[in-house]
């Protein structure tokens, strides 16, 4: 798994966190933490596909 997309995955998992933890406590900032859960993993799943494709791409190139 690329690095980027473990970083991005991280970031996804904290965030969730955040979020749970503010709106338990009744704090309204955990609608920010749910927005940074969507672009972080979007960003994971980004680079996993890159990475993806990038792999075929080289395969390809030596068949």
């Amino acid at each position: 798994m690329p690095r980027l997309a473990l970083f991005a995955l991280a970031v996804c998992v904290l965030a969730v966190v955040a979020a749970v933890v503010s709106f338990a406590q009744g704090l309204w900032i955990g609608a920010i933490w749910v927005l940074v859960v969507g672009l972080s993993s979007n960003m994971a799943w980004y680079y996993l596909r890159k990475a993806k494709v990038e792999a075929r791409q080289a395969t390809a190139a030596t068949d």
